[in-house]
């Protein structure tokens, strides 16, 4: 496999008996502002800038010999995007991104009726193929080296274009629980990333068995007999501007069937809370931005501003919490996101029907994510991309 590894895995939260009243850490600031500009001229800079040929550094970095380190790079700084304009883009990215919730709510759904891969049975269409229909050219193997003729055949539907996968790479790297997953294989005693700005051509880390941050937010790390490759950790509550989101104890929960919870998945991109929940934040959010421009949503997005006329904006911290009073304030950039290059932002969460809540990508960039499997905790780390 070549230097490049691009990782999708998926971590679920589970929150412990906490009650909604629950005193929280006081938060860091109530504000924090959104360089308008800046995230404006990225979206610019998107088509304008050349792929490079090489992006990988090629310095050595002095680790210990159980320390493994892999580059990491956002997939629009190795291939150009065929978009004409950041809203298609957009659109498209938002698209791929139903499909992979879509897909995980799937799988979790079956895994929690315990419907395994043997109890899926072929979908009836009701045609069948002749065997006059069934056709291939025959060719000589002289050009292979072989005396043997060759013929090629397709079994199965129609090859189709995978939604995780892009030209030029070699696979998808699992950094789940199970056994087969590559921290099990190398029995890595802890592995950590940093996603770096999906627009930008700047690089960070993918790294095993390396030492934990110093002021790390951490949270139990727990496992879910029903879904033994996925993370659960504790989660206890939101806050907008400092103050808490009102939600029940039970959205953050899962019961014992294994439904429910909240997942921190790498491979979503939007956040998706169950309805209640979304409704709950965003109305908190917008309470805290009534002086702010509205503008039309757009599919996923239902909550949007029209800042092209400003270079910056102040707007309410969100914040993740987690037991013991811990607490992740997220950067304005993580939550309010260009749907365009004419300054047009949304709020970066969306509603989900299922009572399983997601975590995307967008609210991780930036920060480095670390998995202790010894001690079993997740830890949060800002700025150490």
């Amino acid at each position: 496999m070549g230097f490049l590894l691009y990782a999708l895995f998926s971590l679920f939260f589970i929150s412990p008996s906490v009650s909604s009243s629950r005193t929280l850490a006081p938060e860091p600031s109530k504000t924090t502002v959104l360089d308008v500009s800046a995230s404006i001229q990225k979206t610019i800079n998107i088509f304008s800038s050349n792929t490079k040929t090489s992006l990988f550094n090629q310095q050595e970095k002095e680790t210990t010999s159980s320390e493994l380190t892999v580059e990491l790079h956002s997939r629009t700084s190795l291939q150009k995007t065929t978009h004409t304009d950041y809203k298609s883009l957009t659109l498209s990215r938002l698209q791929r991104d139903s499909a992979r919730v879509k897909s995980l709510l799937t799988r979790v759904d079956l895994a929690i009726n315990s419907v395994s891969a043997s109890d899926l049975k072929p979908l009836e269409t009701g045609s069948e193929f002749k065997s006059e229909a069934l056709q291939s050219s025959v060719i000589s193997g002289a050009s292979q080296g072989s005396g043997e003729y060759f013929s090629r055949v397709g079994i199965g539907n129609q090859r189709v274009k995978l939604i995780y996968l892009f030209i030029g790479a070699a696979g998808l790297l699992g950094l789940g629980g199970g056994s087969l997953s590559f921290p099990s294989q190398i029995n890595a005693k802890s592995f950590s990333y940093c996603l770096v700005d999906r627009d930008s051509e700047s690089a960070s880390t993918l790294q095993f068995n390396s030492t934990i941050p110093p002021n790390t937010v951490t949270a139990p790390l727990i496992k879910n007999h029903q879904l033994d490759t996925f993370y659960y950790v504790g989660l206890t509550g939101l806050s907008v501007g400092g103050e808490q989101v009102s939600i029940p104890e039970s959205a953050f929960q899962i019961d014992e069937s294994g439904n429910g919870g909240v997942i921190v998945d790498s491979g979503t991109a939007i956040t998706r809370l169950q309805t209640d929940v979304y409704n709950s934040l965003r109305d908190a959010f917008a309470r805290g931005t009534k002086d702010l421009p509205s503008a039309n949503g757009i599919t996923l997005f239902d909550t949007c501003y029209n800042l092209s006329s400003r270079g910056n904006v102040e707007v309410p911290t969100v914040s993740f919490h987690f037991p013991d009073g811990k607490s992740l304030p997220l950067p304005a950039k993580n939550y309010m996101v260009p749907l365009d290059s004419e300054g047009t932002f949304c709020f970066a969460f969306a509603p989900t029907a299922s009572s399983l809540s997601i975590i995307g990508n967008v609210q991780q960039q930036g920060t480095r994510v670390v998995y202790d499997l010894v001690d079993s905790l997740v830890g949060f780390v800002p700025d150490k991309c």
